[in-house]
């Protein structure tokens, strides 16, 4: 019958079928009310490249971090100096310890800055001003000659250099990878325990040769030099993403979880800074000598360089929430148990390298995992808070481990306080996290049941060959859709089942 029917009228009717379905998309789609696109629903589905020109950058953000972070962990060979010699008159160990803590604390007060000023100026700008910082710091420091030069220079100056390259370069790895995201933001940690390794034995040995002066000038050349052609390499990818670089995203604080995980670090850099700075002095306290003292500290920052490629490598296969729980509960135990049995050259150095592998874990899983709270285009908001949240703990605690000492009648000085206070700060740290645990698997469980529930009831629920059960309309009660989708996050029973649960986050 079809091929009796005339060409003209075929032609004419889908020509009027034509004519209503456009009407019909004009009636439900107007021209002149174009659909808005939801901007986080515009860069959800950028997808990390997870190589390519990525693995350059975090040679260079490697590189930099040896840079600033490893020359700035040198410091306990610094400071082991200063109080064996009377190198500024009138300056107590207290002053000195607030030396060490102020360049951190100074690093991390800049962050809200270096945050709008990539915003305004772009990454490139704040690296660069970084440079001009901590080398302007170092060389300032070979002339001091006074204990405020020293406060000035290696304390504040520095600080400011190695918080805009810090806070610079920190947000670009991430944006480069995502299943590898763990590894390579270890690689990246790993950059602060190799410089660490290298500028501990090299301040050591330099300084008894050349003086303190031309110790200082050697590290400012090096520095500059290295970070000038590292910067400037650097390619990020800020407009892929969507970025938001706002100093400050209040909203973000009143979020329990997130405000659990600013008190992960609070805990981890009172304990961190205290071991950090501590080490070598402490292997003078059991006899040894200034030139054993800084192999110690090189020991524990070479542990650093060794174990946080392989934090980041488990923290992809195991969770990022999860090893940077374990592994921060793990150093709180070592100190507790193997730093206070320490009395020897060999014990020493063993508990340097061991503790050193996990010392840093919260600088090696601390964009990975704040990723995982808050997600990658509220990263730099989230790190900016956090860096300045950081600042206290950092400036107060090497001052605190100092007067935590103990002096003996012969003059003798213990560190069991200081033992006992670094590790209660690691294992307090850990549980703020293993709270944040809980939380991150009620929430993968809702969002699971979230989409289950979607894809029974949608419109592809029905399809699949012949199943009756599967045709039928997909209903779902509303109590069992409360029980799935609305989990209590933060009820006491189900956030500790959740915390003991072995499941992935």
């Amino acid at each position: 019958m079809a091929d009796n029917v005339p060409i003209d009228i075929i032609r004419s009717h889908e020509d009027e079928v034509d004519r209503e379905s456009a009407e019909q998309k004009e009636t439900l789609y107007p021209l002149s009310a174009p659909l808005e696109v939801d901007e986080d629903e515009k860069y959800k589905h950028d997808v990390a490249p997870d190589g390519g020109y990525g693995w350059v950058c975090i040679a260079c953000v490697f590189w930099i971090n040896a840079h600033t972070w490893g020359i700035n962990s040198s410091y306990g060979v610094f400071l082991s100096y200063y109080l064996s010699n009377d190198v500024f008159p009138n300056t107590s160990a207290l002053s000195y310890a607030f030396t060490g803590g102020l360049s951190i604390s100074c690093a991390l007060l800049v962050a809200p800055v270096a945050t709008h000023m990539i915003h305004k100026l772009g990454v490139r700008f704040v690296l660069n001003l970084g440079i001009f910082f901590e080398t302007l710091s170092l060389i300032g420091a070979s002339f001091a000659t006074q204990k405020w030069h020293i406060f000035l220079s290696q304390g504040v100056c520095f600080g400011w250099g190695m918080g805009f390259l810090f806070v610079g370069s920190v947000g670009i790895t991430p944006q480069w990878f995502d299943k590898h995201r763990g590894v390579a933001m270890g690689i990246n940690a790993a950059g602060s325990g190799l410089g660490g390794l290298m500028y501990s034995l090299a301040v050591g040995a330099i300084i008894p040769r050349y003086g303190l002066a031309w110790a200082f000038r050697i590290l400012g050349i090096i520095s500059c030099v290295v970070n000038l052609v590292c910067c400037n390499l650097l390619r990020d990818r800020n407009k892929a993403v969507g970025s938001r670089f706002t100093a400050f995203h209040l909203p973000l604080l009143r979020r329990p979880e997130f405000l659990l995980f600013l008190g992960w670090g609070v805990f981890s850099m009172l304990g961190y800074v205290a071991l950090l700075f501590s080490v070598a002095n402490f292997a003078l306290s059991v006899g040894l000598s200034s030139h054993q003292g800084s192999i110690v500290s090189a020991l524990l920052n070479l542990g650093q360089g060794l174990g946080r490629p392989f934090v980041g490598m488990f923290s992809d296969r195991l969770g990022r929430i999860n090893i940077a729980t374990f592994l921060t509960f793990l150093c709180g135990l070592f100190c507790l148990v193997i730093w206070t049995s320490a009395d020897s050259m060999g014990v020493v150095c063993f508990f340097a390298v061991l503790v050193g592998t996990v010392a840093g874990t919260y600088w090696a899983t601390v964009s990975p995992v704040l990723a995982e709270i808050i997600g990658i285009r509220d990263l730099p908001s989230g790190l900016s808070i956090t860096w300045l949240t950081l600042v206290v703990p950092c400036t107060v605690s090497e001052p605190i481990a100092l007067q935590l000492r103990s002096h003996g009648i012969g003059g003798e000085t213990s560190y069991l306080h200081v033992q006992i206070f670094t590790g209660f700060m690691y294992i307090g740290a850990s549980m703020c996290l293993w709270v944040v645990r809980g939380w991150k698997v009620g929430e993968l469980e809702r969002a699971l049941a979230s989409r289950d529930s979607v894809v029974q009831s949608g419109p592809l629920a029905g399809v699949n060959g012949g199943n009756e059960k599967q045709n039928c309309p997909a209903t779902i009660s509303p109590a069992l859709e409360a029980t799935e989708t609305n989990i209590p996050l933060w009820a006491p029973v189900s956030l500790v089942r959740r915390m003991i649960s072995l499941k992935k986050v």
